[in-house]
């Protein structure tokens, strides 16, 4: 049995499968899926798994260079957004570089997320839990 946090196959794969710049989004429950990308469904009911709570364990495992958010987050979920920056703070110090945010209109995320390698649908229920996260690399 794999002894690391990540438990989720199909999660742990397309991790180990990112290259330097590829992307992958953390979304919520309601936020549209395109038809051509990988869908991860982790969602079991509302709230269940927490977007806060697989952006834990994703990062845990995955080398973030950046992240692009929707603009909407600041106005429409203030305290998920400063809690998502404090997530992201933390990262910052755990990997030991600086990791670039970027604000976009959710129009422009929902079609960024074409171009990701896979989007993670949580169980979350706030407006704008989502995130585009951009893969670094570790040397």
């Amino acid at each position: 049995m794999k002894k690391g946090t990540l438990l989720n196959s199909m999660l742990s794969s397309v991790i180990s499968r990112l290259g330097h710049t590829d992307t992958l989004v953390i979304g919520d429950a309601g936020l549209p899926i395109p038809a051509s990308v990988e869908r991860i469904d982790l969602a079991v009911t509302h709230g269940v798994p927490s977007f806060l709570q697989v952006l834990d364990v994703v990062t845990d495992e995955m080398q973030v260079e950046k992240a692009i958010l929707a603009n909407e987050i600041k106005d429409k979920n203030p305290q998920l957004h400063q809690q998502l920056l404090s997530c992201i703070k933390q990262l910052e110090q755990r990997q030991g570089n600086h990791i670039a945010l970027e604000y976009i209109s959710h129009e422009a995320f929902k079609a960024l997320s074409h171009d990701s390698r896979a989007v993670v649908r949580t169980g979350e229920c706030s407006p704008y839990a989502n995130v585009i996260l951009c893969s670094g690399v570790v040397f």
